[in-house]
């Protein structure tokens, strides 16, 4: 039997301390869904492909499926989970993504959010084209996108 030695990260999620010792060879959506039971990260094509399970790296959009959780080693995570500091109240973008009905299945929304938070950070007015440009990264089965850009316009003006 071989046996695989395990490293030692620590890092912030979603602003607090973690500290775990794990495979090497762990993914990093692994990792957040079932060592930290933070399962708002979806895994979807596991290559990085659909953007399902986007988070933010020290402020940036990466893909969670291609990277190893000990990449993550001394880095900031935020997660779905931590758009909102006070668990009874939504994100701006959350909340705009209710009010225009930009969700249905709702599984790859948690990808579309972590995308747009950063781009909107950068672009707080942003058009339609810039919008669908950044969603062009993202895939969605059930909707047609069109209430996904009203959305994150919506969330713009607010």
């Amino acid at each position: 039997m071989q046996v695989i030695d395990l490293y030692t990260i620590r890092l912030t999620v979603n602003g607090v301390a973690v500290e775990r010792s794990i495979e090497p060879r762990m993914l990093l959506s692994d990792f957040l869904r079932h060592e930290l039971n933070l399962t708002g990260t979806h895994v979807g094509c596991e290559h990085g492909s659909c953007g399902a399970c986007t988070i933010l790296m020290d402020g940036a959009a990466v893909r969670a499926c291609i990277m190893f959780a000990v990449q993550a080693d001394g880095h900031a995570l935020t997660t779905v989970e931590g758009l909102s500091a006070d668990p009874d109240k939504l994100h701006p973008l959350q909340a705009a993504f209710r009010e225009t009905h930009a969700l249905q299945c709702g599984y790859c929304t948690p990808g579309f959010l972590m995308t747009l938070v950063p781009f909107l950070e950068e672009n707080p007015q942003p058009d339609e084209a810039a919008i669908r440009d950044v969603l062009s990264g993202n895939i969605c089965r059930c909707t047609g996108y069109q209430n996904i850009v009203d959305a994150v316009l919506l969330a713009a003006r607010k």
